[in-house]
This record gives structure tokens, C-alpha cells and sequence, in this order.
């Protein structure tokens, strides 16, 4: 027998009942009814209902342990009485009656409790994170994570795809966001930079002769965190593929993505194979954003030719429209049982946001007419009322509201007012999980800010077009082989199909002012591997933290994170980041600079 337990904290049941067993775990709680004392002893398995009589030599050494302190446990196991029978636990019908114990481990006060799922600051959660990890949620969400690697390393196996590790101490390259550096202390004044990805790396794979590769990549990117996103470190599942065009590997990816939301998403429905693809000019206008929600009904509408006519008198429009600014509509299904301050609250949620409010008509019939109603109905004749339904495609049963601004603003603004709508009436559909693809993304777009032509996505796609037409073609007209993995709203991969012609590069590169002594310096590697034979190649990197958090139905990356960084990118458990010594720093040959 073991010394430490002869059963887990899940395995005992009626078959064992009058035999002798060892246990070992935490104390969850305790239960002091007088003459008895019940202890809940927990370990990762579950929980067991252990019980002694006051009359015991160990009950006093018991009744003053704190709740976590770990024991081990020798007794008999024993039915429940029927009154006492608990059917949500598996090893509801037993309790062990306590012989002998054993301290191994007593408990400090705890600055957070583990029994309950109380909700406590996050910062407290972050710097006891080994405390905060045993509550049940939190370990049930760790579980799902390494259940839904050890799956995803299975379904890439069966894809023939070889699992690599590429470097974590490499060259800075620029990819979008800031490198983390590491000094060298071999080679004084120089810098490794730690991944923002595998990106040329996984290439390279490609060019030195392998089929597919993937590999749960570690990235590291010194940006501002967001619920949806880690500050500092996070996983992807990265993999690239040779000899394929963008349909190959859309093709490839998505019955891997259907089998597994399917196993780990409890039930709920899965679109099949193929997902939507939806061009990314049309998804803007559809949904306002690159990252739609297809489990909203609701679709947006331009409707800005019915407000520049002389059937709608709205001036205020009509000033921005006469600017270069759009309407979108945003119609919103079976409103006509809601009361005034559904409407109020939705227009004071806009202001909120930063927006002037949230414009909007309802409507009612009168004998073969429908009418518009509402605070700018007024301002529209008849016939407009009538182009208005036919447009939106919606009846006396709906209402619609409107957003007026400059292109990229109304479309960003109409698309969260989409979601907050359908949200409010209850239409999104919270039991299913639907993806689709964005793809046909703009090779380059204008930054307003540099008042300079960049990147939109990646550098190194492939653009859509002949080669021998790039010089001639408006930059802001090009699209790329760029793709994006969407489901329920969260982006949850890029990928590219990718450019594997010296040449090509230095001309795509060149756009963005960059010279062809430029992109040989920051690119020597990869310039270098294509310039002896590369296969045309391409793959994608799915975020592995966004995927468990979605099937663990978690709004917050970090709930599905073993030790994350805060917000402000530290670790307050091990106080990261830390000042370095001054040994330390002699070593590396570095001096540190008070911020001014």
C-alpha cells in the first residue's frame, strides 16, 4: 500500500464499505455538530466525507486544524445514513470513519477561501495563484486545458503533422508588436529578442524539406493586456504546411476545429464544415467588425442613399453625409411589446460609449399603412418610411436604429451596437458555437496617424494578384492570401498563405518605404532560406489560450491560465519583473537609467 493513500478522494464507493483505507488531501471544511466532527478531505480527484467522535483521541488535533491544511487519513469506509446521502458527489453514499491521522502539512490563516467560489479581487487571486487554483472552477478550468491540448496534439497526429520546438532566444524582427529583449552577456551591448511568434522559423521548416509542422508555441509580446488577450507571454498552436494553396488549408483546419468543440463543448451546437467565408469588406459592412458574432441574426444595413433623399429632412445627417459619412442600420427584431426606456437606455448606453446617442424609429400599422414612430420619425415622409422596411427587411413588429458617422466609425460603432441590441433582446443564441473564416484582407492600409501607407496583417503574405501588375496597382486596392478563424465573435486565429519569392518580398516590403538593404537586415534569415528553393507554403497559428476560454465559457483569459501576468503585465506571486542586481548588471554590461 501506498504510504499516503490506498484511494483518491473520488474512488470510494458502496463496493468498499468495512474495508480500511488511506486517504490524503486538503481539509475543505469541516462540520462540528457537538459529539461529531465531519471533515471534507480534497485532492485533485474529488472530495471525501471523513467522520470521528468526540470521545477520539484525534478529535481535538482535528477541531483546531484551519480549513487547507493537508492531512492523511486511516479508517474504515461506512454507508451513509439516508438522510445524510449526498447523490452530487460520487462518493455520496460512503463516509470514512476516522482511526488514525496524520498531520502533513497545517495551514496559515487563508487570505482567500477555497470552499464557496467566492468572488475576491483579482489582484488577491494573482499573488496566492496556488491558493486560487485549488477552488473548483478554477481547477476544473486547468483540467479542460490540458485535456484540450493532449486532443489537439492527437487530431494534428492524425493530419501528419510532426511536432517541432523552434528557438525562444532569437533576433528582434518587426511583426507589429514591441519585442521583449534579453542582453547577452557573452556578447556585450547586444540583444536576443524573445518570439512575438514562430513566424520565420516555421517558414524555414517549410524550406529545409518538411510536410507540416505545428508545435503549442510560447509567444511573447510586451503589450497592454485585455480580458481576451495576455499581457507579456501566451500559447498558440502554430503550424504551416507546404505545396498548398488557402483553400488546402482552411480545408484542413476545420474538421479539426469541429471535432474539437464538439468533444469539449458540452453539448451545444457546432456549425459544420465548410465554415461561412466571408470577405472582410463585406463583414465590415455586415457586422460592422472583422470578428463577428454569427450567433446575432442581426446584419446591418447601409441605408445612407434613403437619408441624402428629399424624403428625410434629418439635417444633422444630412451635414455629415455631405462630409464623406455613412448611415448604417441597425435593425432590431420584435421590439414592439418594449417600453420607452428599452429604447432610452440603449440610447444613453450610446452616449456612454462616446457617441452622440443611438438615433431610432419604431412602428406601428394603421389599416394598410405602417407608420414611423419615435424621436426623428418626423423627419421622414412616407415613402421613405416604406424604403426604409424594404431596405432592412423588417415589418411593424421591428424597429431600427441608426448610426451616422465617417465610414470606419459608423462601421466600428454599428457593429457594437449590434451586439449590445441583440444582446438585449435576448436573440443571441448562447448555446452554440459558430465560426466562419474572414477572409480577403487588405495587404496595406493608410495610417491616418504617420500619414503613411503600412501593413494591415501580415508582412509576409502573399498578395492577389500578378506580380508583374504590383508596381502599377493603387497599394490600398491589393488584397492578400491573409485568412482569419472567427468564432463567436473572438478572433481565434490569422494566417496566410505566405511569400515564398525573394524578389516578391523586397517589392511588397518596398511600399512600405522599406529598402531591399533594409529587408535583407531585418530578414537575413529568411531572405537567405528562400534564395535556395522555397515550396509556395502557408498555416496559421490558433490561440490556445482564446480556445479554452471559450470552452470553458470563461469571459476572461486569465480564468484558464495556470500563472498569468496582470493587466499591468506583473507577476504578483514571484514579483516580476524585478530590478537586477548590480552584479548582474556589471555582467551584462548594462547601466540603468532613472525614468525622468
Amino acid at each position: 500500500m501506498n504510504k499516503y493513500r490506498s484511494h483518491n478522494c473520488s474512488e470510494l464507493s458502496e463496493i468498499n464499505i468495512g474495508k480500511k483505507i488511506k486517504l490524503s488531501g486538503w481539509i475543505h471544511r469541516k462540520r462540528d455538530h457537538g459529539n461529531l466532527l465531519f471533515i471534507d478531505i480534497r485532492d485533485h480527484f474529488g472530495v471525501t466525507q471523513c467522520v470521528i467522535e468526540n470521545k477520539d483521541k484525534n478529535f481535538k488535533v482535528l477541531e483546531k486544524l484551519k480549513p487547507e491544511s493537508v492531512i492523511l487519513i486511516e479508517g474504515s469506509v461506512v454507508r451513509r445514513s439516508k438522510e445524510t446521502e449526498n447523490k452530487e458527489l460520487k462518493t455520496g453514499m460512503i463516509e470514512v470513519k476516522i482511526e488514525n491521522i496524520e498531520v502533513l502539512s497545517e495551514a496559515k490563516e487563508l487570505p482567500l477561501p477555497v470552499f464557496g467560489e467566492q468572488n475576491y479581487p483579482e489582484e488577491i487571486r494573482l499573488k496566492y495563484r496556488f491558493i486560487d487554483l485549488r477552488r473548483n472552477e478554477m481547477h476544473k478550468n486547468i483540467n479542460l486545458r490540458s485535456k484540450i491540448l493532449t486532443y489537439i496534439r492527437s487530431k494534428m497526429s492524425e493530419n501528419n503533422f510532426l511536432e517541432f520546438q523552434t528557438p525562444i532566444l532569437t533576433a528582434s524582427s518587426p511583426e507589429g508588436a514591441r519585442d521583449f529583449l534579453v542582453p547577452s552577456r557573452v556578447h556585450p551591448g547586444k540583444f536576443y529578442a524573445l518570439p512575438q511568434a514562430p513566424q520565420q522559423f516555421k517558414q524555414m521548416i517549410m524550406i529545409s524539406g518538411f510536410d507540416r509542422y505545428f508545435q503549442i508555441a510560447p509567444c511573447f509580446r510586451d503589450e497592454d493586456g485585455r480580458a481576451d488577450r495576455s499581457p507579456g507571454e501566451h500559447y498558440q498552436l502554430d503550424m504551416e504546411m507546404s505545396f498548398v494553396e488557402q483553400d488546402d488549408v482552411l480545408k484542413t483546419v476545420e474538421p479539426i476545429f469541429y471535432d474539437l468543440f464538439k468533444e469539449f463543448g458540452e453539448g451545444k451546437k457546432v456549425n459544420s464544415a465548410p465554415f461561412p467565408r466571408i470577405k472582410y469588406r463585406d463583414s465590415l459592412n455586415k457586422y460592422g467588425t472583422d470578428k463577428p458574432d454569427l450567433r446575432n441574426p442581426i446584419e446591418l444595413v447601409d441605408v445612407t442613399e434613403i437619408f441624402k433623399s428629399k424624403e428625410v429632412n434629418l439635417k444633422i445627417f444630412k451635414d455629415i453625409i455631405s462630409k464623406g459619412g455613412i448611415v448604417k442600420a441597425i435593425p432590431a427584431p420584435n421590439t414592439l411589446s418594449k417600453p420607452r426606456s428599452f429604447f432610452d437606455s440603449l440610447n444613453n448606453w450610446a452616449i456612454k460609449e462616446g457617441a452622440s446617442g443611438l438615433a431610432y424609429i419604431t412602428f406601428e400599422k394603421s389599416g394598410d399603412k405602417i407608420n414611423g414612430k419615435g424621436p426623428i420619425a418626423k423627419f421622414f415622409a412616407e415613402k421613405s418610411i416604406s424604403e426604409l422596411l424594404k431596405k432592412c427587411k423588417i415589418s411593424e413588429k421591428d424597429s431600427v436604429f441608426f448610426v451616422c458617422n465617417k465610414e470606419n466609425e459608423a462601421n466600428n460603432f454599428a457593429g457594437i451596437a449590434r451586439q449590445k441590441i441583440a444582446e438585449e433582446l435576448k436573440i443571441v443564441d448562447a448555446n452554440s458555437f459558430k465560426f466562419c473564416w474572414i477572409t480577403d484582407y487588405p495587404m496595406y492600409e493608410y495610417d491616418e496617424k504617420e500619414k503613411k501607407i503600412d501593413f494591415s496583417h501580415n508582412p509576409f503574405s502573399m498578395p492577389q494578384l500578378d506580380m508583374k501588375d504590383f508596381d502599377k496597382t493603387d497599394p490600398l486596392k491589393i488584397l492578400a492570401y491573409q485568412y482569419d478563424l472567427v468564432c463567436n465573435g473572438y478572433e481565434l486565429s490569422s494566417g496566410a498563405i505566405r511569400n515564398h519569392i525573394p524578389e516578391y518580398l523586397f517589392k511588397v516590403f518596398s511600399k512600405v518605404g522599406y529598402s531591399k538593404e533594409a529587408v535583407e537586415k531585418n530578414f537575413s534569415g529568411m531572405i537567405k532560406a528562400l534564395s535556395y528553393g522555397a515550396p509556395p507554403h502557408g498555416g496559421m497559428a490558433p490561440g490556445i489560450d482564446r480556445i479554452v476560454m471559450l470552452l470553458a465559457n470563461q469571459k476572461n483569459i486569465r480564468e484558464v491560465t495556470l500563472f498569468p501576468l496582470n493587466q499591468n503585465a506583473e507577476d504578483l506571486l514571484m514579483e516580476a519583473p524585478s530590478e537586477a542586481t548590480d552584479k548582474q548588471l556589471k555582467e551584462l554590461n548594462i547601466k540603468t537609467v532613472k525614468k525622468i
